[in-house]
């Protein structure tokens, strides 16, 4: 195992970091229930995209589905959220981090009586921003060409 290939050929280095406060609002969605952009694909130049969820009360979640050209991993940051490995549904708290390759099944939701937040982070990265903003808007007519444009394969 190597280091990848070099991006940055200068010699002395840039300031290109870029900072975003707690305090910032979600990018969608509304406060304690939405997604905040932290890294997308186009920050990352491509290489991840990381997203802080927050979840309201008995939020629900997503049905059991896959990708084929992203990973997704789950890291939780507050609260239970219910993950799905492909086999069994775990209570998943403070700390707990779940991984799910590509192909793999996974699901995840809030059942519980209070708000839960997790970090979402997709490798390589992916434009997930348009998903997140417009799947609750997509007409059943051309609801599977947009899950294959984002790579969201369901099986329940």
């Amino acid at each position: 195992m190597s280091y990848p290939e070099k991006v940055y050929f200068g010699e002395g280095g840039e300031v290109s970091a870029r900072f975003r406060p707690a305090s910032t609002p979600p990018d969608t969605g509304a406060p304690g229930d939405g997604i905040h952009y932290l890294a997308t694909t186009d920050v990352t130049r491509g290489e991840f995209g990381l997203y802080r969820v927050m979840m309201k009360p008995k939020a629900g979640g997503p049905k059991t589905h896959f990708h084929r050209t992203i990973s997704e991993s789950f890291f939780i940051l507050s609260g239970t959220v219910r993950l799905y490995n492909g086999d069994k549904w775990v209570d998943a708290e403070e700390g707990d981090f779940l991984h799910v390759p590509q192909g793999g099944l996974h699901a995840f939701r809030n059942d519980a009586d209070a708000p839960a937040e997790m970090l979402l982070l997709f490798t390589p990265g992916a434009p997930r921003e348009e998903y997140f903003e417009k799947l609750g808007q997509i007409a059943e007519a051309d609801r599977a060409a947009f899950l294959d444009k984002h790579d969201s394969y369901f099986v329940e």
